[in-house]
């Protein structure tokens, strides 16, 4: 048994991986031997990830977000940054690549916001999820409907401000993909948690990438033979 001062005792992993038992008939005893000391670094895996969501949840109150960033909303209305929490007092975004001068959004985040979409109402009774981009909140929508998204809420932002504190926008006006998360604070918001892992921090070989992974289109590759392949992006009917 192993002890953590953070929690209750543990099984070692190597342990708990002699209890699994490959499903069909048939395999090698180096094929069974692989897979359990496969299963054990899964185990130390998953662990590791839930000590990072208790870290991530332990964070120090983050800054106050001061400056008065401006949006328009679903209905068109000007609203400041609390306004979009409604009722909820966390807020999750997702700045999509989808500027003005883009004529179709970014491939990659019309993925991720597709898998998004399906838990979007379920992630909206816990948290408001919004959705911002610098076209035409108009425009946002009218692809949403063309992709058949339902729940997902788009919000546009007045001015480049955001994009530019952020550091997703470039001065030639390209953009990246930002995910944030902010927290009410009594009449205030501050920042929670935003990604921070920029293209300089990936691995040689590898795109840049968060830890996790919260991309489904990855994740489910990933647990096949080929993995996911070099250099590629998923060529998305539009």
């Amino acid at each position: 048994m192993t002890t953590s001062s953070a929690g209750p005792s543990l099984t070692p992993a190597a342990q708990l991986a002699e209890k699994a038992r490959t499903p069909f008939p048939g395999a090698s005893p180096a094929y069974d031997a692989a897979r359990k000391a496969l299963l054990a670094e899964e185990i130390e895996f998953r662990r590791h990830m839930t000590r990072l969501v208790s870290q991530r949840q332990a964070l120090p109150p983050g800054p106050v977000i001061a400056k008065d960033y401006r949006f328009k909303d679903e209905q068109g209305f000007d609203v400041g940054l609390a306004d979009l929490f409604g009722d909820k007092d966390t807020l999750v975004t997702y700045f999509w690549m989808y500027g003005p001068q883009r004529e179709r959004p970014c491939p990659m985040c019309t993925n991720w916001l597709g898998s998004v979409e399906g838990n979007a109402a379920d992630i909206k009774q816990q948290v408001a999820l919004k959705v911002l981009g610098r076209s035409p909140v108009e425009r946002q929508y009218a692809f949403a409907q063309e992709r058949g998204w339902r729940d997902l809420n788009f919000v546009q932002t007045v001015g480049d401000d955001y994009a530019r504190d952020l550091g997703i926008l470039m001065d030639d006006g390209s953009e990246y993909p930002a995910l944030v998360v902010f927290k009410k604070d009594g009449d205030q918001v501050r920042l929670f948690w935003a990604s921070e892992m920029t293209k300089e921090m990936a691995d040689p070989g590898q795109d840049p990438r968060d830890a996790p992974d919260i991309a489904a289109l990855w994740s489910i590759l990933d647990l096949t033979p080929g993995g996911r392949p070099a250099k590629w992006y998923p060529k998305l009917k539009y």
